[in-house]
């Protein structure tokens, strides 16, 4: 297979620059990975999709104000996207300037901190904080929210807290587990009321979910490598769903790739660590029987993770309806469920 096997016609005024006023208020397209049917709803509606068996795996990342803008000490403008913290004064990072930044040399962020580019890990470099505040509080500082590419704004106010889940606890994602932006606190009470469990695993979103795939052939496309957590509680609730008949039903991909991750000796069981997990047609799933998830890039490994759960082209032909209907795409975009 190709990354040209997963691509799509995509008309840009359809990329969402904005998020709705309401979270639960976006669309949601329900796709039976059977049959291929679809049928148009709204996100509010998705209690009446759900039993009281089911259970929903939502990824319990928060988003760190990962980006930040630094001078050289030449005076040239570089900018910073966190990639991962290594500890309170290390980190992995991008660095996008004009001209390529030279190891052991030196940022400076305003009067507030003083960086040295210690060198170059793999496709990162490596950042240590010389002089100011830790990362965390530099970031709370200073950071801005790392909006992906494809929002093509600056980050604003309302960002801080829409770019965000309303369950997200664990800091350290530098991009949201977007499939959980539609959650509000109404409609989870709504869906608690019903019955249906909750559970969480924690994997923190890289920005290496934006780069393209550039293989010839996806299966010799290498994953990055993402940090995450699936813990007992999760285990067995999981377990008890099964026990119960229900379905266990992931909020995102990253929630996909934890639970897969977990089970890749064949049983679930707690797992801590990186993932390099690449989910693509033929991949035979282990925990996960549906999926809630918004609408992915053409040709990314995530159309193709999608496309391993209900089909390539039953996932080509609802993105096609939903082209045609006008959903609104990506991360602040509308939402799909799989089942």
């Amino acid at each position: 297979m190709k990354p040209s096997d997963f691509e799509f016609d995509l008309p840009d005024h359809l990329i969402a620059q904005h998020p709705l006023p309401e979270r639960s208020a976006s669309r949601l397209l329900t796709l039976d990975r059977r049959s291929g049917q679809t049928a148009d709803r709204r996100f509010a509606e998705l209690p009446d999709l759900l039993r009281a068996e089911d259970l929903l795996v939502f990824n319990n990342t928060r988003v760190i104000p990962a980006r930040l803008w630094a001078a050289k000490e030449t005076g040239g403008r570089v900018e910073i996207l966190i990639e991962r913290l290594i500890d309170a004064r290390s980190a992995t990072v991008q660095l996008r300037a004009n001209r390529k930044p030279q190891p052991d040399s030196e940022l400076v962020i305003d009067s507030v901190a003083r960086l040295r580019i210690v060198g170059r890990e793999g496709e990162f470099w490596r950042l240590e904080i010389e002089r100011g505040p830790d990362w965390p509080a530099l970031l709370e500082a200073v950071g801005h929210m790392p909006l992906p590419p494809y929002i093509e704004r600056a980050d604003e106010a309302q960002d801080r807290e829409r770019y965000q889940t309303v369950y997200g606890q664990v800091p350290g994602a530098v991009a949201a587990p977007t499939a959980g932006l539609h959650f509000d606190e109404e409609l989870l009470a709504r869906i608690d009321a019903l019955g249906v469990r909750r559970a969480f695993c924690t994997l923190h979103v890289g920005a290496g979910t934006f780069q393209p795939v550039r293989a010839e052939r996806i299966e010799d496309h290498v994953m990055h490598a993402e940090w995450l957590q699936v813990d007992q509680a999760l285990v067995d609730a999981v377990a008890a769903t099964r026990a119960r008949g229900g379905r266990v039903i992931a909020v995102g991909t990253t929630a996909v790739r934890s639970l897969e991750t977990a089970a890749a000796s064949g049983r679930l069981q707690p797992c801590t660590g990186d993932s390099r997990l690449f989910i693509y047609p033929g991949y035979e799933f282990r925990v996960v029987d549906a999926l809630i998830t918004n609408f992915h890039l053409p040709g990314s490994t995530l159309i193709m993770l999608v496309s391993a759960l209900a089909g390539r082209e039953n996932i080509l032909g609802a993105y096609r309806h939903a082209v045609e209907q006008e959903y609104r795409f990506f991360s602040y975009g509308d939402a799909m469920l799989i089942s």
